[in-house]
C-alpha cells in the first residue's frame, strides 16, 4: 500500500516538472523555432534519452507486462505490431533523409516534396488530419492508461469524502488522468520542447534506476521460487500454431489468448512483418519522433538519435517488463485482476507494484510510471500544437503573426487538444482496443502514400492525397462494422489506398520539375528516380547518385536482429536462463561489430 514517503517522492517529481516549464520559459519564446523544436541546438544523445523515454510510457507498459506474463518470450514479436523496428529504418537511412529537408513539421515536408500548387495544397491538408487524429489517438490511449493505472494505488474511496460529488465507478479512471493531464499541460506548453526534453531526462533516470531495482527483485525471487509455464513459453520460436496451453496452472489464461486473436501466430506474425516493413519504409509518422528528428542539429545526428533510442529504451524497459511478468506468475495468486467483474489482464503491472515493490521504491516507480505517461503525452501535444499552428494558423490564417501572438497560439491549441482527447478517452474501452486502432488501421492508410513520396518520381500531391483519405475513411469505418482484429483488415485498406494513391497519381500532372529536382538533389534518396536524376546530373555533373541500398537494407536486416537480442537479453537474464542469454550476449556482439564497420563509420556520408 502506498505510504506518506512514496507520496512526497510523486510530489517532488511533480514540482519539478513544474520548475522545469517555468525555467525554459524563456528560451520557448523566442521563437517558433525554439518552442517547436528547441531552436535545433539540443546533441542527439539528450533527443535520444527524451525520445525513448516517451516511448517507455505507462500504457504501453501496461500492455507489454500483461503480453510477456501471457505468452512469454513468444512475446517479444508481438511489439511488431507498432511496428517497433521502423527505429531501425530511421537510424539506417530514413532520419538523414528526413532532417535533410531541414522543415518544422511532417505537413511542411509535404509541400517540400509536392509544392504548393494544387496537389500540394491537398496533399498538406490530408497530412495535417491525418496527424491531428493520430496524435487525438495518442493523447487518449495515454489517458485511459494513467487513469487505470492510478486507480489501484490511489483507491477512490480516499478521494472521495473530499469532492462534492461522486463517479461510477467506470469513470474513475477518467477523473485521475484528468488531474495528472493538467501537469503535463503546465510544463509542455510552457517550456516547448526544451522543457520536453529536460522533463524527460528527469523521468529517464528515474525509470532506469526503478527497472533496475525491479529487475533485482524478481531474479532473487525467482532464486527460491519455481516458475511454472506452459511448454513453449521461454522459446521465442512458433511454429502456425501458438500452442500455449496454461491449464491446470492458470487456466484463465487461454481465454486471453483467445480474445486476443494470436492464437494462428504464423499468420499473425507474417502480416506484422509485412505491415511492419512497409510502415517502416514509409517513414515516421507525424508525432513526436518525427518532430525529434527535425529537432536534432544535423542529418548525422539525426540517426545517431534514432540509433541511441533503442540502446536507451529497450534494455532498461524489458528489465522492468521481464521482472514485473516474473513475479506476476509467481504470485499471481496474490493480484486483484477483477473489474467491474471481469478480470482485466491491463491491471497486471499496477497489481504487481502494489504488492512487490517496498516503500520508498514504490513511489519512486510510480513517479517514474506517472513521468512516462507525461513524457508520452507532453511529447504527442506538441507534435499537434505544430501542426494546428505551423500548419494551420500560420499558413492559412496569419503569416506574418509575431511572437506573442504565437505563444498566445501555442497556448490556445494545447489547451483545445487535451479537452477534445479527454472527450475522446470516455468513449474508449481499454488501452489495447485503441492501440490496434492506431497501429493497424488508421497507420494502414498512412503506408502506401508515404512510401510512394520517398522511392517514386512520378507520385505526385493529388496522388498522396487521394492514397492517404481512401485509406482513413475504411480506417474509420471498419471498426464500427466489424469485431475482427484490426490488423487482419490492414491488407483491405493498404489495398484500396493503393488504388487510390495510382488514380489520383495519373489523374493530375507530374509535380513542378523544379522542385523534384530541388527535393532530389537535397534529400537524395534511393529509389525510381531516373527521369530526375538525368536532369539534376545534366545541371550538375558532379552530383553523386545514392547507391547505397543494398548496403542500408543488410544494415536494416542486421539493425532488426540486434534491436530483437536488446529485447531478449534483459528477459533471459531474470528468468535465469545462462546458455540463451550467453548465446544471445554473443549474437548481440557480432551485430554491433558488423554495425559499427558497416553503418556509424559511414553514417550520414554519400547519402
Amino acid at each position: 500500500m502506498i505510504q506518506a514517503t512514496d507520496i512526497w517522492i510523486i510530489v517532488a517529481y511533480l514540482a519539478g516538472t513544474v520548475i522545469i516549464g517555468l525555467l525554459l520559459r524563456k528560451r520557448a519564446q523566442q521563437s517558433k523555432d525554439d518552442y517547436l523544436l528547441g531552436g535545433k541546438s539540443l546533441p542527439w544523445y539528450m533527443l535520444g534519452l527524451s525520445n525513448a523515454s516517451g516511448m517507455f510510457d505507462i500504457s504501453g507498459t501496461m500492455w507489454l507486462v500483461a503480453l510477456t506474463v501471457v505468452y512469454g518470450m513468444k512475446s517479444i514479436w508481438i511489439p511488431w505490431l507498432w511496428p517497433v523496428f521502423n527505429q531501425v529504418f530511421l537510424m539506417v537511412y530514413l532520419s538523414a533523409w528526413l532532417r535533410r529537408s531541414n522543415v518544422t513539421t511532417g505537413a511542411e515536408w509535404i509541400l517540400f516534396r509536392f509544392h504548393d500548387g494544387k496537389g500540394g495544397k491537398w496533399s498538406h491538408t490530408i497530412i495535417v488530419v491525418f496527424a491531428i487524429l493520430s496524435c487525438l489517438g495518442f493523447l487518449a490511449y495515454g489517458f485511459i492508461g494513467l487513469g487505470k493505472f492510478v486507480e489501484i494505488f490511489i483507491p477512490w474511496e480516499w478521494v472521495s469524502p473530499y469532492l462534492p460529488f461522486d463517479l461510477p465507478e467506470a469513470y474513475i479512471p477518467h477523473f485521475y488522468g484528468i488531474i495528472f493531464t493538467l501537469f503535463t499541460v503546465f510544463y509542455t506548453i510552457m517550456g516547448g520542447m526544451s522543457g520536453i526534453v529536460w522533463t524527460d531526462l528527469l523521468q529517464y533516470t528515474i525509470m532506469t534506476v526503478s527497472a533496475i531495482a525491479i529487475g533485482y527483485i524478481a531474479w532473487n525471487a525467482l532464486g527460491s521460487h519455481t516458475l511454472e509455464t506452459p511448454e513453449g513459453w521461454l522459446d521465442p520460436f512458433f511454429g502456425w500454431k501458438l500452442d500455449l496451453d496454461w491449464s491446470g496452472i492458470i487456466t484463465e489464461m487461454n481465454g486471453k489468448i483467445a480474445s486476443d486473436g494470436y492464437s494462428l501466430f504464423g499468420i499473425f506474425f507474417m502480416l506484422m512483418a509485412f505491415k511492419g516493413i512497409l510502415a517502416s519504409l514509409a517513414g515516421p509518422a507525424p508525432n513526436y519522433d518525427m518532430q525529434k528528428i527535425l529537432s536534432t542539429k544535423s542529418p548525422r545526428e539525426a540517426a545517431k538519435m534514432s540509433a541511441f533510442v533503442n540502446v536507451a529504451l529497450l534494455p532498461a524497459r524489458y528489465l522492468m517488463i521481464g521482472g514485473f511478468a516474473v513475479l506476476a506468475i509467481l504470485f499471481y495468486d496474490q493480484l486483484q485482476l477483477e473489474s467491474a467483474g471481469v478480470i482485466d489482464f491491463e491491471r497486471i503491472l499496477p497489481s504487481a507494484i502494489s504488492q512487490f515493490v517496498p516503500t520508498g521504491l514504490l513511489g519512486l516507480l510510480l513517479a517514474g510510471l506517472l513521468a512516462a505517461f507525461m513524457s508520452t503525452f507532453a511529447g504527442t501535444l506538441n507534435a499537434a500544437q505544430a501542426y494546428l499552428v505551423n500548419d494551420i494558423y500560420l499558413k492559412y490564417f496569419n503569416k506574418h503573426a509575431g511572437a506573442r501572438q504565437i505563444r498566445r497560439i501555442n497556448y490556445l491549441t494545447g489547451i483545445l487538444v487535451v479537452t477534445v482527447s479527454v472527450i475522446l478517452g470516455f468513449f474508449v474501452q481499454d488501452v489495447n482496443s485503441i492501440l490496434q486502432w492506431i497501429v493497424s488501421a488508421l497507420y494502414g492508410s498512412y503506408v502506401i502514400s508515404n512510401v510512394l513520396k520517398w522511392h517514386w518520381w512520378r507520385f505526385n500531391g493529388e496522388g498522396y492525397f487521394w492514397g492517404m483519405l481512401s485509406g482513413i475513411i475504411p480506417a474509420l469505418i471498419f471498426p464500427m462494422v466489424t469485431d475482427m482484429l484490426d490488423l487482419y483488415y490492414f491488407p483491405v485498406i493498404l489495398v484500396i489506398s493503393l488504388l487510390g494513391s495510382i488514380i489520383g497519381t495519373y489523374s493530375a500532372p507530374p509535380t513542378d520539375e523544379e522542385t523534384l529536382k530541388n527535393f532530389y538533389k537535397q534529400v537524395n534518396p534511393w529509389g525510381f528516380w531516373k527521369p530526375v536524376y538525368q536532369k539534376v546530373i545534366a545541371e550538375d555533373p558532379e552530383f553523386e547518385k545514392n547507391r547505397n541500398f543494398k548496403r542500408d537494407m543488410f544494415n536494416v536486416a542486421i539493425g532488426i536482429v540486434a534491436q530483437t537480442l536488446l529485447v531478449v537479453v534483459p528477459l533471459y537474464l531474470i528468468m535465469r536462463e545462462e546458455i540463451p542469454l550467453f548465446i544471445s550476449l554473443g549474437l548481440l556482439a557480432a551485430c554491433l561489430m558488423i554495425l559499427k564497420r558497416n553503418w556509424w563509420d559511414k553514417v550520414g556520408k554519400n547519402g
